[in-house]
Protein backbone atom coordinates (compact mmCIF):
# COMPACT_ATOMS: atom_id res chain seq x y z
CA UNK A 1 0.00 0.00 0.00
CA UNK A 2 0.68 3.36 -0.95
CA UNK A 3 1.39 6.41 1.80
CA UNK A 4 1.07 9.67 0.72
CA UNK A 5 1.97 12.69 3.30
CA UNK A 6 -1.19 14.48 4.86
CA UNK A 7 -0.61 17.71 3.55
CA UNK A 8 0.98 20.18 5.57
CA UNK A 9 0.25 17.87 8.87
CA UNK A 10 3.60 15.93 10.33
CA UNK A 11 1.71 12.69 9.41
CA UNK A 12 2.13 10.28 6.81
CA UNK A 13 -0.76 7.85 6.02
CA UNK A 14 -1.84 4.92 3.66
CA UNK A 15 -3.56 5.77 0.86
CA UNK A 16 -6.85 3.53 2.03
CA UNK A 17 -7.99 4.24 5.43
CA UNK A 18 -10.99 3.26 7.51
CA UNK A 19 -14.05 5.08 7.67
CA UNK A 20 -15.66 4.76 11.14
CA UNK A 21 -19.34 5.54 10.76
CA UNK A 22 -20.30 1.78 10.00
CA UNK A 23 -19.05 1.04 13.44
CA UNK A 24 -20.68 4.02 15.32
CA UNK A 25 -24.54 3.42 14.24
CA UNK A 26 -26.71 4.13 11.35
CA UNK A 27 -26.07 1.21 8.70
CA UNK A 28 -27.92 -1.37 10.60
CA UNK A 29 -26.65 -4.27 13.09
CA UNK A 30 -23.09 -3.74 13.60
CA UNK A 31 -22.03 -5.30 17.09
CA UNK A 32 -19.39 -3.67 18.84
CA UNK A 33 -17.20 -6.89 18.90
CA UNK A 34 -17.04 -6.38 14.99
CA UNK A 35 -16.45 -3.28 15.15
CA UNK A 36 -13.36 -4.00 16.98
CA UNK A 37 -12.74 -6.68 14.76
CA UNK A 38 -13.24 -4.82 11.39
CA UNK A 39 -10.68 -2.47 12.85
CA UNK A 40 -8.24 -4.34 14.14
CA UNK A 41 -8.33 -6.07 10.76
CA UNK A 42 -8.02 -2.50 9.12
CA UNK A 43 -5.00 -1.74 11.01
CA UNK A 44 -2.98 -5.19 10.99
CA UNK A 45 -4.00 -5.10 6.49
CA UNK A 46 -1.88 -1.84 7.11
CA UNK A 47 -3.94 0.81 7.14
CA UNK A 48 -2.62 4.19 9.00
CA UNK A 49 -5.51 6.42 9.22
CA UNK A 50 -8.97 6.18 10.72
CA UNK A 51 -11.92 8.79 9.93
CA UNK A 52 -14.65 8.60 12.79
CA UNK A 53 -17.13 11.54 14.21
CA UNK A 54 -18.46 12.16 17.57
CA UNK A 55 -21.91 11.95 16.40
CA UNK A 56 -21.19 8.12 15.09
CA UNK A 57 -23.47 6.37 17.35
CA UNK A 58 -23.02 8.97 20.02
CA UNK A 59 -19.48 8.64 20.53
CA UNK A 60 -19.62 4.70 19.83
CA UNK A 61 -17.06 5.27 17.15
CA UNK A 62 -14.75 7.06 19.24
CA UNK A 63 -14.72 4.62 22.27
CA UNK A 64 -14.24 1.86 19.64
CA UNK A 65 -11.22 3.21 18.58
CA UNK A 66 -9.88 4.33 21.39
CA UNK A 67 -10.33 0.68 22.98
CA UNK A 68 -8.77 -0.78 20.03
CA UNK A 69 -5.93 1.81 20.14
CA UNK A 70 -5.11 0.88 23.85
CA UNK A 71 -4.93 -2.35 23.16
CA UNK A 72 -2.31 -2.81 19.67
CA UNK A 73 1.56 -1.80 20.55
CA UNK A 74 3.51 -0.29 17.85
CA UNK A 75 3.09 3.28 16.28
CA UNK A 76 0.01 4.57 16.46
CA UNK A 77 -2.56 5.45 13.08
CA UNK A 78 -3.68 8.98 12.54
CA UNK A 79 -7.01 9.70 13.72
CA UNK A 80 -9.53 12.29 12.49
CA UNK A 81 -12.68 13.01 14.05
CA UNK A 82 -15.42 15.40 13.41
CA UNK A 83 -17.39 18.38 15.28
CA UNK A 84 -20.81 20.06 14.75
CA UNK A 85 -23.52 18.13 13.68
CA UNK A 86 -24.17 17.80 17.70
CA UNK A 87 -26.12 20.99 17.11
CA UNK A 88 -29.32 21.20 17.37
CA UNK A 89 -31.03 22.86 15.78
CA UNK A 90 -27.94 22.33 13.20
CA UNK A 91 -27.29 26.14 11.87
CA UNK A 92 -24.54 28.25 11.08
CA UNK A 93 -25.09 30.45 14.36
CA UNK A 94 -24.32 27.52 16.36
CA UNK A 95 -20.91 26.82 15.12
CA UNK A 96 -18.49 29.31 17.57
CA UNK A 97 -15.32 28.42 18.93
CA UNK A 98 -17.30 27.74 22.47
CA UNK A 99 -19.10 25.27 20.34
CA UNK A 100 -16.95 23.63 18.95
CA UNK A 101 -14.49 23.51 21.94
CA UNK A 102 -17.05 21.98 23.80
CA UNK A 103 -17.22 18.76 21.33
CA UNK A 104 -13.39 18.60 21.19
CA UNK A 105 -12.97 18.48 24.70
CA UNK A 106 -15.82 15.59 24.56
CA UNK A 107 -13.97 13.82 21.39
CA UNK A 108 -10.73 13.88 23.40
CA UNK A 109 -12.56 12.14 26.03
CA UNK A 110 -13.96 9.35 23.94
CA UNK A 111 -10.57 9.13 21.99
CA UNK A 112 -8.50 9.24 25.10
CA UNK A 113 -6.21 11.76 23.63
CA UNK A 114 -4.99 14.97 25.30
CA UNK A 115 -4.74 16.26 21.73
CA UNK A 116 -6.57 15.08 18.73
CA UNK A 117 -4.58 14.86 15.52
CA UNK A 118 -7.23 15.87 12.74
CA UNK A 119 -11.27 18.10 13.62
CA UNK A 120 -12.60 18.80 10.51
CA UNK A 121 -16.11 20.85 10.49
CA UNK A 122 -18.74 17.72 9.72
CA UNK A 123 -20.68 19.31 7.17
CA UNK A 124 -22.11 22.75 8.42
CA UNK A 125 -24.07 24.78 6.65
CA UNK A 126 -23.16 27.01 3.78
CA UNK A 127 -22.65 30.43 5.72
CA UNK A 128 -20.66 28.61 7.91
CA UNK A 129 -17.54 29.18 5.36
CA UNK A 130 -18.27 32.80 5.64
CA UNK A 131 -17.75 33.62 9.21
CA UNK A 132 -13.78 33.97 9.64
CA UNK A 133 -14.34 34.50 13.66
CA UNK A 134 -14.83 30.93 13.49
CA UNK A 135 -11.85 30.22 11.53
CA UNK A 136 -9.34 32.44 13.96
CA UNK A 137 -11.30 30.18 17.13
CA UNK A 138 -9.96 26.99 15.69
CA UNK A 139 -6.59 28.30 14.96
CA UNK A 140 -6.15 29.07 18.84
CA UNK A 141 -7.61 25.82 19.71
CA UNK A 142 -4.11 24.25 17.68
CA UNK A 143 -2.23 27.49 19.74
CA UNK A 144 -3.86 26.02 23.06
CA UNK A 145 -2.92 22.01 22.14
CA UNK A 146 -6.25 20.87 21.87
CA UNK A 147 -5.79 20.24 18.31
CA UNK A 148 -2.91 19.58 15.79
CA UNK A 149 -4.97 20.92 13.12
CA UNK A 150 -8.21 21.58 11.62
CA UNK A 151 -10.27 20.82 8.14
CA UNK A 152 -14.30 21.05 6.98
CA UNK A 153 -15.29 18.05 5.68
CA UNK A 154 -18.38 19.25 2.83
CA UNK A 155 -20.99 18.41 0.52
CA UNK A 156 -20.37 20.92 -2.13
CA UNK A 157 -17.37 21.51 -4.43
CA UNK A 158 -18.24 25.19 -3.97
CA UNK A 159 -18.13 24.95 -0.04
CA UNK A 160 -14.73 22.69 -0.56
CA UNK A 161 -13.03 25.77 -2.77
CA UNK A 162 -14.49 28.42 0.07
CA UNK A 163 -13.05 26.52 2.94
CA UNK A 164 -9.55 26.66 1.49
CA UNK A 165 -9.22 29.99 0.91
CA UNK A 166 -8.46 29.99 4.93
CA UNK A 167 -4.68 29.91 5.00
CA UNK A 168 -4.52 26.95 8.49
CA UNK A 169 -7.55 24.55 6.50
CA UNK A 170 -4.96 21.20 6.04
CA UNK A 171 -7.81 19.14 5.01
CA UNK A 172 -11.02 18.38 2.92
CA UNK A 173 -13.16 15.86 3.00
CA UNK A 174 -15.36 15.24 0.04
CA UNK A 175 -17.53 12.99 -1.37
CA UNK A 176 -15.80 11.94 -5.11
CA UNK A 177 -16.47 8.16 -6.63
CA UNK A 178 -17.33 6.86 -10.49
CA UNK A 179 -20.95 8.38 -9.66
CA UNK A 180 -19.94 11.81 -7.92
CA UNK A 181 -17.18 13.06 -10.49
CA UNK A 182 -17.18 16.71 -10.08
CA UNK A 183 -14.24 17.45 -8.09
CA UNK A 184 -11.87 16.38 -10.23
CA UNK A 185 -12.92 19.27 -12.12
CA UNK A 186 -11.58 21.69 -10.45
CA UNK A 187 -11.10 21.33 -6.94
CA UNK A 188 -8.53 18.99 -6.85
CA UNK A 189 -6.48 21.10 -8.35
CA UNK A 190 -6.64 23.78 -6.23
CA UNK A 191 -5.97 21.23 -3.28
CA UNK A 192 -2.79 19.96 -4.75
CA UNK A 193 -1.96 23.68 -4.97
CA UNK A 194 -2.61 24.55 -2.02
CA UNK A 195 -1.30 21.36 -0.42
CA UNK A 196 -4.19 20.60 0.87
CA UNK A 197 -4.80 16.62 2.21
CA UNK A 198 -8.01 15.27 0.63
CA UNK A 199 -9.90 12.86 2.66
CA UNK A 200 -12.41 10.81 0.07
CA UNK A 201 -15.30 9.35 1.51
CA UNK A 202 -18.82 7.48 0.73
CA UNK A 203 -16.57 5.86 -1.99
CA UNK A 204 -18.51 2.96 -2.66
CA UNK A 205 -21.97 5.60 -3.15
CA UNK A 206 -23.21 4.08 0.51
CA UNK A 207 -22.94 -0.09 -1.35
CA UNK A 208 -24.56 0.69 -4.51
CA UNK A 209 -20.70 0.01 -5.88
CA UNK A 210 -20.11 -3.08 -4.79
CA UNK A 211 -22.25 -4.59 -6.84
CA UNK A 212 -24.20 -6.54 -4.37
CA UNK A 213 -27.27 -3.83 -3.91
CA UNK A 214 -30.34 -5.02 -6.10
CA UNK A 215 -33.49 -3.89 -6.12
CA UNK A 216 -34.69 -6.96 -3.60
CA UNK A 217 -32.23 -5.17 -0.82
CA UNK A 218 -33.76 -4.80 2.45
CA UNK A 219 -32.21 -2.05 4.24
CA UNK A 220 -32.85 -2.07 8.05
CA UNK A 221 -34.92 0.53 9.87
CA UNK A 222 -31.39 2.08 11.52
CA UNK A 223 -30.39 2.02 8.06
CA UNK A 224 -29.75 5.71 6.49
CA UNK A 225 -30.03 3.85 3.00
CA UNK A 226 -33.95 3.50 4.32
CA UNK A 227 -34.65 6.42 6.12
CA UNK A 228 -32.60 9.01 3.94
CA UNK A 229 -33.77 7.68 0.78
CA UNK A 230 -34.59 11.07 -0.01
CA UNK A 231 -32.71 13.55 2.56
CA UNK A 232 -34.96 13.20 5.35
CA UNK A 233 -32.14 13.32 7.90
CA UNK A 234 -29.31 14.51 5.93
CA UNK A 235 -27.91 16.02 3.62
CA UNK A 236 -29.45 13.32 0.38
CA UNK A 237 -25.95 13.47 -1.24
CA UNK A 238 -24.60 11.56 1.49
CA UNK A 239 -26.79 8.32 0.65
CA UNK A 240 -26.27 6.58 -2.62
CA UNK A 241 -23.94 9.66 -3.25
CA UNK A 242 -27.59 11.11 -4.14
CA UNK A 243 -27.88 9.24 -7.50
CA UNK A 244 -31.39 7.92 -7.62
CA UNK A 245 -31.22 3.93 -6.82
CA UNK A 246 -32.83 2.81 -9.93
CA UNK A 247 -30.49 4.98 -11.74
CA UNK A 248 -28.11 3.73 -9.71
CA UNK A 249 -28.51 -0.17 -10.66
CA UNK A 250 -28.47 0.67 -13.78
CA UNK A 251 -25.34 2.34 -13.89
CA UNK A 252 -23.48 -0.60 -11.61
CA UNK A 253 -24.74 -3.04 -14.41
CA UNK A 254 -22.74 -1.06 -16.70
CA UNK A 255 -19.37 -0.44 -14.32
CA UNK A 256 -20.17 -4.68 -13.90
CA UNK A 257 -18.46 -4.68 -17.43
CA UNK A 258 -15.27 -2.71 -16.31
CA UNK A 259 -14.27 -4.94 -13.53
CA UNK A 260 -10.72 -6.95 -13.87
CA UNK A 261 -10.95 -10.51 -13.40
CA UNK A 262 -9.46 -11.47 -9.70
CA UNK A 263 -10.81 -8.20 -8.78
CA UNK A 264 -14.27 -7.42 -6.69
CA UNK A 265 -16.21 -4.31 -8.28
CA UNK A 266 -15.58 -2.53 -4.91
CA UNK A 267 -12.17 -3.27 -4.74
CA UNK A 268 -12.38 -1.70 -8.10
CA UNK A 269 -14.05 1.55 -7.55
CA UNK A 270 -11.90 2.25 -4.72
CA UNK A 271 -8.43 1.92 -7.41
CA UNK A 272 -10.56 4.74 -9.82
CA UNK A 273 -10.44 7.09 -7.00
CA UNK A 274 -6.63 6.33 -5.65
CA UNK A 275 -5.99 6.72 -9.19
CA UNK A 276 -6.23 10.48 -8.94
CA UNK A 277 -2.97 12.00 -7.74
CA UNK A 278 -5.14 15.04 -5.08
CA UNK A 279 -6.58 11.92 -3.51
CA UNK A 280 -4.74 11.69 0.05
CA UNK A 281 -6.39 8.97 1.41
CA UNK A 282 -10.05 7.34 0.85
CA UNK A 283 -12.12 5.91 3.58
CA UNK A 284 -14.51 3.27 3.12
CA UNK A 285 -16.07 1.89 6.11
CA UNK A 286 -16.42 -1.81 6.95
CA UNK A 287 -19.03 -4.28 8.89
CA UNK A 288 -16.25 -6.73 9.84
CA UNK A 289 -12.78 -8.15 9.35
CA UNK A 290 -13.54 -10.05 5.74
CA UNK A 291 -14.69 -6.61 4.70
CA UNK A 292 -11.47 -4.34 6.13
CA UNK A 293 -9.06 -6.80 4.35
CA UNK A 294 -10.53 -6.56 0.78
CA UNK A 295 -10.68 -2.68 1.33
CA UNK A 296 -6.94 -2.82 1.77
CA UNK A 297 -6.77 -5.30 -0.81
CA UNK A 298 -7.95 -2.92 -3.18
CA UNK A 299 -4.71 -0.95 -3.05
CA UNK A 300 -2.75 -3.96 -4.72
CA UNK A 301 -4.85 -4.06 -8.38
CA UNK A 302 -2.63 -3.00 -10.96
CA UNK A 303 -3.28 0.66 -12.40
CA UNK A 304 -6.21 1.19 -14.38
CA UNK A 305 -6.02 1.76 -17.80
CA UNK A 306 -6.61 4.79 -19.54
CA UNK A 307 -9.33 3.45 -21.69
CA UNK A 308 -11.24 2.18 -19.16
CA UNK A 309 -11.34 5.71 -16.99
CA UNK A 310 -13.06 6.91 -20.63
CA UNK A 311 -15.70 4.15 -20.02
CA UNK A 312 -16.15 5.46 -16.64
CA UNK A 313 -16.18 8.55 -17.30
CA UNK A 314 -18.77 7.91 -20.17
CA UNK A 315 -21.11 6.06 -18.22
CA UNK A 316 -21.27 8.95 -15.73
CA UNK A 317 -22.02 11.49 -18.22
CA UNK A 318 -24.74 9.64 -20.10
CA UNK A 319 -26.35 7.77 -16.93
CA UNK A 320 -25.20 9.68 -13.89
CA UNK A 321 -24.48 12.96 -14.26
CA UNK A 322 -27.69 15.07 -15.10
CA UNK A 323 -29.08 13.76 -11.64
CA UNK A 324 -25.88 15.20 -9.70
CA UNK A 325 -23.35 17.00 -11.09
CA UNK A 326 -24.35 20.56 -10.75
CA UNK A 327 -26.06 19.83 -7.23
CA UNK A 328 -23.15 18.94 -5.17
Amino acid sequence: MRHHQFGRLPFTVSEVGFGAWQIGGAWGEVSEQDGRDALNAALDAGMTFIDTADVYGDGRSERIIAEVLKSRSGPRPMVATKAGRRLSPHVAAGYTKENIEAFIDRSRKNLDMDCLDLVQLHCPPTDTLYNPRLFDGMDELVDAGKIKGWGVSVERVEEALKAIEYPNCVSIQIIYNMFRQRPAHLFFEEALMNDVAVIVRVPLASGLLSGKITRDTKFAADDHRLFNRNGEAFDVGETFAGVPFEVGLEAVEEVRKLVPEGASMAQFALKWILMHEAVTVVIPGARNAEQARANAAAAELAPIAEEVMAASREIYDRLVAPHVHHRW
